[in-house]
């Protein structure tokens, strides 16, 4: 029976990657004899939004990273080297008393010290970003010499770790080809849960975009491009969904006349229902790791229209076959591609259906089955 620790980070609140980790380690504790761990950093004392099979064992270290970004920059970057020593030597005591035969970092703060914990394991990092902004150091206040250094020498250290690893995961096969010159990576993606019994009809004139209201998901590029689409459908509607703060959203709207024709919603309790509402997805990311919300779009049979952000779009979508690709950031042909869906209803119908059948590699048992493939190939020294 192998040992698996999975770090996780925080359980806390609602976030793409904690909601995947929990999955994961839910479906291995459902579908395997492995003894799952998990090793948690924040908010000991809040209550968990993403749950664990009762068979995992957890532990919480309760060293509050997330609180330093309240400090200026010269207090948190005293604190923060202070509590990067507790947790290596927290986590060693940890893994040394659980011995492992496998650790698995999602590369985060860990993965500047876990090659070197002697615990006998077998170490896999899982990484849920694209390499090219990933450890991006960016401050207004710093010339651009300076920030491009300390990117440089961050990345630096952060691949000499990788190097190190038995095994490095990557999402997609786009990231897959900027890591150049690594031997240890492979491509598993995440999965999806959920897979509705029916697809939407695609006949309703809807088109849904669905993500946090942040600067990453491009919503006021969409909403600009929803100029263009209304002067040719003005019967039309977008809705966009998504937690975070839409006022900024909201108001980008009413500054651009749209209020009778685009409508930014708050975190909807029931995703698949609002699919199937609509006829087209949108994805106005401007980059990605991997886009559950377009995977998810995908298997409620919606067609989707994407910019080629990195990375995700380009492994998800086939272009003219179940769904449009556009080039990133062309807020003009978003829209000639939103429109040519709308005016061409069986088109949007055929894609729709390939779509839906699209998404099915990305299933839940389809996936799970590569990480135990990755696990049982992992023996220890």
């Amino acid at each position: 029976m192998k040992k698996i620790v999975y770090i996780v980070g925080d359980l806390s609140y609602p976030n793409g990657m904690s909601r995947v980790l929990s999955q994961k380690v839910n479906y291995l504790a459902r579908h395997t004899d492995y003894e799952l761990f998990v090793v948690l950093t924040e908010k000991a004392s809040l209550p968990w939004y993403y749950q664990l099979d009762p068979k995992v064992q957890h532990v919480n270290l309760d060293l509050n990273f997330d609180d330093l970004y309240q400090l200026p920059l010269h207090r948190r970057l005293l604190a923060y080297r202070k509590k990067q020593r507790q947790y290596r030597r927290l986590l060693t005591d940890y893994l040394m008393e659980v011995r492992p035969d496998i650790t698995v970092s999602v590369m985060r703060r860990e993965i500047n010290f876990i090659n070197d914990i002697k615990d006998g394991s077998r170490k896999v990092g899982e990484i849920h970003f694209n390499k090219q902004t990933y450890r991006v150091f960016e401050k207004r206040w710093l010339p651009g010499f300076v920030n491009r250094y300390i990117t440089r020498k961050w990345q630096q250290k952060l691949e000499k770790e990788i190097r190190r690893l038995d095994k490095f995961v990557v999402l997609t096969h786009e990231d897959f080809a900027f890591w150049q010159g690594f031997t240890n990576i492979t491509v598993i993606p995440n999965p999806i849960y959920v897979y509705p019994d029916h697809g939407s009809p695609c006949s309703s004139k809807q088109v849904i975009a669905v993500g946090r209201y942040t600067y990453q998901k491009g919503f006021d590029l969409l909403i600009n491009t929803w100029e263009a689409v209304r002067e040719r459908h003005p019967d039309w509607t977008l809705r966009i969904f998504g937690a975070g703060e839409p006022e900024a959203y909201r108001q980008l709207v009413m500054d651009k006349h749209l209020e009778d024709c685009v409508c930014c919603e708050g975190a909807t309790n029931d995703v698949y229902a609002r699919y199937d509402e609509s006829s087209i997805f949108v994805l106005s990311s401007r980059y990605e790791g991997l886009p559950l919300v377009l995977i998810e779009a995908m298997s409620a049979g919606l067609p989707p229209v994407a910019f080629t952000c990195p990375c995700g779009p380009r492994d998800c979508i086939t272009d003219g076959k179940d769904g449009l690709l556009v080039d990133n950031g062309n807020t003009a042909k978003l829209a000639d591609a939103i429109c040519r869906l709308i005016e061409d209803e069986p088109l949007r119908k055929a894609m729709g259906a390939a779509a839906r059948q699209s998404a099915t590699r990305f299933m839940e048992a389809n996936i799970m089955h590569r990480w135990i493939e990755l696990f049982e190939s992992l023996k220890k020294p």
